[in-house]
């Protein structure tokens, strides 16, 4: 395969990225009142709380993942930066599954193996994503969005939102009393998430040793994991999501089926909001007019090898 590489590709993150290059809506003659973002997140709070509700001990883990945004709000909206916004996201998780653990009453193989699964994706990405800020110096995404406290402040919200839907299985799992032992259910979801992690982590490698070398510049990937998916990172992302889901299947009950949202929810972010359509449309914007990348887009899977 030659080296038809991307500068533009996706790098993987359980976090949603709005287009935020484009004009914002006072450019465009059309500003969104303030208060219109606030309600947003009043309404991911709402959200939040009312899934909450599906099981005892869920109501204080989703307003820890709130409260955990706004305090470092504080000093992001007070000095605009976003550098600590994916960074707080991931030390969000890890504090909750740390916390969710410790509050579970009887604690058990599947509840132990799960929270390591969060820590150890959480603490891998977060450094992983507060490195390439850190070089970057900036993430461009926020460029307008941070001098615009509330709606700086509802991406913040929302941030909380999605790490408590993400791992909700997990959440589900550390607040239940039941205990079922370890089978075969909890084996293929445990297997799933090490597929999942490994394509993630490959992914973003590649990506990375592409992306340090001069020469690709401008250029668009097509090598390693790439040349069969052009978003192998989110297939990995939800692929290990899904595994986390599976195993807590063993002890869902009732309301707590709603853990099914997890998967569904970064299925959808991914796919038809923040990741892959705006991505998408970057690189049609930056490689529509050659032919190398016509091809590659022409014959390389979106997300799943086979299916372009």
């Amino acid at each position: 395969m030659s080296q038809r590489k991307s500068n533009k590709t996706e790098e993987s993150q359980p976090i949603p990225e709005p287009d935020m290059s484009k004009d914002t809506p006072k450019e465009k003659g059309q500003k969104v009142p303030d208060v219109v973002f606030l309600g947003v997140s009043a309404v991911a709070v709402l959200v939040g709380q009312l899934i909450a509700r599906c099981s005892e001990g869920l109501p204080v883990i989703c307003w820890l993942a709130f409260v955990v945004q706004w305090i470092i709000f504080i000093h992001a909206g007070w000095n605009r930066t976003e550098i600590y916004f994916d960074l707080t996201g991931s030390a969000t998780y890890f504090s909750l599954a740390v916390f969710s653990f410790s509050q579970a009453k009887q604690k058990n193989t599947r509840q132990l193996v799960l929270t390591a699964m969060v820590l150890i994706w959480c603490i891998r990405l977060g450094s992983f994503l507060f490195a390439r800020i850190h070089k970057a110096g900036k993430d461009s995404r926020f460029d307008k969005i941070k001098h615009r406290l509330p709606r700086f402040f509802n991406f913040w919200t929302i941030q909380g939102l999605w790490v408590f839907l993400t791992a909700l299985p997990v959440w589900i799992t550390n607040s239940t009393d039941a205990a079922t032992p370890v089978n075969v259910i909890d084996c293929c979801g445990w297997g799933l998430w090490l597929v999942g992690f490994a394509i993630e982590v490959t992914a973003d490698q590649q990506k990375t040793v592409f992306r340090s070398d001069d020469s690709n510049k401008g250029k668009f990937i097509c090598s390693g994991l790439w040349a069969y998916s052009r978003h192998p990172n989110y297939l990995g992302e939800i692929t290990l999501w899904s595994g986390v889901y599976i195993s807590s299947t063993n002890v869902l009950v009732g309301a707590t089926h709603v853990a099914l949202l997890s998967p569904l929810f970064v299925v959808f972010l991914l796919t038809k909001v923040s990741g892959i359509p705006l991505l998408e449309k970057s690189a049609d914007k930056k490689w529509g007019g050659d032919k190398a990348y016509q091809t590659y887009k022409a014959t390389t899977g979106c997300l799943v090898p086979g299916f372009p």
